[in-house]
C-alpha cells in the first residue's frame, strides 16, 4: 500500500473547481491532489509553495504562470492544464523551453459565451440596465415617445472582429434578428465559415466605419493588444454600439471612456476588462452608456462543469503521457 502511495504523481490545483472535475481527479487513482480550497485567487506565496515538486498543475485564467512559478515547480512539472480557452496568462515560451505540455478547454464554452455576447449586446443597445434602474428609482413617470430609446438589430450591419468559433456562434445567433449585413476582420479570410452568414472580409478600419454593432471575439495577441483605441473609436459611427467579450487588453479603456463621454460612439458593453476585477471607482463604471459584466461569458452550470472535466482529463492524460482531449500546440 505504501509503495503504491509513493508512486502517485503529485498535482496542484489553484482553486476550488466545479464538482464534476474534482470527481474525475479524485477517482483517477494516478495522482494525489493538493488544492487551494477557496473560490478566491491564490496568493502568490501560496502558489509558489503549492506548485513546488509537483508533476501537474491545474490553473485558472487569473493565475499568472510565469518563470517564477515554473522555477518554483522544478523539473518534475510535466503538464499544465488551464480551465480556460485563453492562455495569455501562461508564459508559453518558457513552458515550451522546458518541454511542459499544456491542456486547455476550447469549444466547450463556445455556445455559452456566444449567448452571453448576444445578451450583452441587447442589454447595451436597448439600455436594459438603465431602464431597470429607472423603474426602481422613480424615473419611470409616464410613457414618453423617445425615452429609453436604443438601437435595434433589424436591418443593421454587424462587424465581428475575429470570426473564430465564438465569432461564428455569435453571428449564427444574430442572423435571425434580421441583420442585413455581416462584416468580419482577422488575420486572413475564412470563406467557408463566412459563407453561412454571407459575411464580407474587410480591413479593420472599414469594419469600424460601416458597422452599427461591433463585436470583438478575437484572441489576445501582440498585434491585437490595444487594437481598439482612439483612432478605432473615432472611425465608428456615433450611433454604433461596441461589445467586447474577448480579452480586456484588446481595448484601450482610457480611449473607450473618452469616446463614450464625448459621444463618438453610442454605447459599450464589456464582459472583460483590464484589470479584472475592474476597481469600483474606475471611470467606465460611472457611465450609463457602458454596461460592464464580471467576466461571466462561460458562466452556466453545465459549461463550467464540462470545462472542469475537460481540464481534469487533460491533466490526467498529460501525467500518463497519453494524448490529451484538448492539447495546445506549442
Amino acid at each position: 500500500m505504501r509503495a503504491a502511495a509513493r508512486q502517485l504523481m503529485k498535482v496542484f490545483v489553484t482553486r476550488r473547481i466545479p464538482p464534476e472535475g474534482q470527481a474525475v481527479l479524485a477517482q483517477a487513482g494516478v495522482c494525489s491532489v493538493q488544492q487551494w480550497d477557496s473560490d478566491e485567487p491564490i496568493p502568490q506565496s501560496e502558489l509558489l509553495a503549492g506548485v513546488a515538486g509537483k508533476d501537474g498543475l491545474l490553473c485558472l485564467l487569473s493565475d499568472r504562470i510565469d518563470k517564477e512559478v515554473l522555477d518554483a515547480a522544478g523539473p518534475n512539472l510535466k503538464v499544465i492544464s488551464t480551465l480556460s480557452v485563453g492562455y495569455d496568462h501562461l508564459a508559453i515560451d518558457e513552458i515550451k523551453k522546458r518541454g511542459i505540455r499544456v491542456g486547455y478547454t476550447p469549444d466547450v464554452l463556445t455556445d455559452a459565451t456566444a449567448e452571453l455576447t448576444v445578451a450583452l449586446l441587447l442589454a447595451t443597445s436597448r439600455r436594459l440596465p438603465e431602464s431597470v434602474e429607472e423603474a426602481k428609482n422613480g424615473g419611470w413617470t409616464t410613457w414618453k415617445p423617445l425615452w429609453m430609446c436604443g438601437y435595434g438589430l433589424s436591418g443593421s450591419t454587424v462587424g465581428i472582429v475575429g470570426l473564430g468559433r465564438i465569432g461564428q456562434a455569435v453571428a449564427r445567433r444574430l442572423k435571425p434578428f434580421g441583420v442585413k449585413r455581416f462584416l468580419y476582420t482577422g488575420r486572413h479570410p475564412k470563406p467557408e465559415a463566412a459563407a453561412e452568414f454571407g459575411a464580407e472580409f474587410v480591413p479593420l478600419a472599414m469594419l469600424a466605419k460601416e458597422s452599427d454593432f461591433i463585436i470583438v471575439t478575437c484572441s489576445l495577441m501582440p498585434d491585437t493588444q490595444g487594437m481598439c483605441n482612439r483612432d478605432f473609436f473615432r472611425k465608428m459611427k456615433k450611433t454604433a454600439v461596441f461589445i467586447n467579450t474577448s480579452r480586456g487588453a484588446v481595448v484601450n479603456q482610457d480611449d473607450l471612456y473618452d469616446a463614450l463621454v464625448k459621444g463618438h460612439i453610442a454605447a459599450a458593453g464589456l464582459d472583460v476588462t483590464s484589470p479584472e476585477p475592474l476597481p469600483p471607482a474606475h471611470p467606465l463604471l460611472s457611465l450609463k452608456n457602458c454596461v460592464i459584466l464580471p467576466h461571466i461569458g462561460s458562466a452556466t452550470y453545465a459549461t463550467r462543469n464540462t470545462m472542469s472535466v475537460l481540464a481534469a482529463n487533460n491533466l490526467l492524460a498529460g501525467l500518463k503521457g497519453e494524448s490529451m482531449p484538448s492539447e495546445l500546440s506549442l
